[in-house]
């Protein structure tokens, strides 16, 4: 089994009921597939598809609120953070359009 496919597995074990992380993966993957086969064994050394696919941080978080039928609801909300290698994490909610 080519290193692309390890990571690909290792993913979607860690991350079972995630589809649409696993589609997102699996597309970014395939789409470096070329690259990472030239010198397979190096990005593998450097585990460099491993930090790829893992985020340095996960911020789970509730949201209560009230439906219309005045029922208290509770939904979980998540920030997932890749790399902040070239400066802040990016995206998230804003208030404001000029945020």
């Amino acid at each position: 089994m080519s290193y692309i496919d390890d990571v690909y597995t290792r993913v979607v074990e860690q991350n079972p009921a995630q589809p649409e992380f696993h589609q997102a993966v699996k597309e970014v993957l395939e789409s470096i597939r070329p690259a990472v086969e030239k010198d397979e064994a190096k990005y593998r050394q450097l585990a460099l598809l491993e930090r790829l696919t893992t985020p340095d941080r996960q911020l789970l978080f509730r949201v209560p609120w009230v439906d219309d039928q005045g029922q208290v609801q509770v939904n979980n909300g998540y920030r997932i953070e890749f790399n902040n290698a070239l400066g802040p994490y990016k995206g998230g909610l804003a208030a404001s359009p000029y945020c």
